[in-house]
């Protein structure tokens, strides 16, 4: 009898790991984490630079590998805007590897999120992999819904991006970190393997199991009448 319940527990808990690995459980994930981050404005991402993103990467879980020497490990999706600039397009699936974060706000374990800014930061997306802070400028982004984001800094760089560990929100600089397509995943949430610039750059419909993330997103950073084209100027 005990055996039998040690057997049902392996199974169960295989179950639940192959979930949380699953591109429906990571989008879970993401969704969680964007949503908890914004229900608190006093510690959340500021409204404006949600508002002018081309593209938000979230990174749930990204955790601390041993067999990436000194860095770390996670995956996770990056969604950008759509044809008409206001909404999200599908999301397309990333793995982040190497590089220090330092997990200056401790924890072995940490939610990263980023924003990035402009065409350039975008255009980085659609190549098989980068590097943080080499192929594109990443810089650590204000906390807060309201605070000011008019700085050189948040200005200049392509990429923003937040760490949460432990419960706190903070603004963290990322250094050397690969950002790389993660075909399986993709494969996983779309029926076959594509490329992220194929999935970002396609006309595709976004799957029935993104629209939650999509949906919160929307919500907080929709932008307003006229943004769009605005954001296409500049790009």
């Amino acid at each position: 009898m005990k055996g039998l319940v040690l057997a049902a527990s392996l199974v169960l808990s295989s179950t639940a790991l192959l979930a949380a690995d699953s591109a429906q459980g990571i989008l879970g994930e993401a969704t969680s984490v964007f949503s908890e981050i914004m229900a608190t404005p006093d510690k959340g991402i500021p409204q404006d630079l949600l508002e002018k993103a081309q593209c938000v990467m979230i990174v749930p879980g990204l955790k601390k590998a041993a067999f990436v020497v000194g860095g770390e490990y996670g995956r996770g999706f990056v969604t950008c805007r759509n044809h008409s600039g206001r909404g999200w397009g599908p999301p397309a699936a990333v793995r982040m590897e190497g590089g220090s974060l330092g997990f200056q706000i401790g924890g072995s374990s940490t939610d990263l999120v980023m924003l990035v800014m402009d065409q350039r930061g975008m255009n980085k997306l659609l190549d098989d992999k980068f590097t943080l802070g080499a192929d594109a400028t990443v810089a650590a982004g204000p906390v807060g819904r309201t605070a000011n984001a008019n700085t050189d800094v948040t200005m200049s760089a392509e990429i923003l991006a937040w760490s949460r560990a432990k419960g706190l929100f903070a603004g963290i600089a990322i250094k050397g970190g690969t950002v790389r397509n993660d075909l399986d995943l993709n494969a996983d949430l779309y029926g076959h393997k594509m490329t992220n610039k194929e999935i970002i750059m396609g006309d595709m419909t976004p799957p029935a199991s993104a629209q939650a993330l999509l949906s919160a997103l929307d919500r907080s950073s929709m932008r307003k009448e006229g943004e769009a084209d605005r954001g296409k100027d500049k790009q």
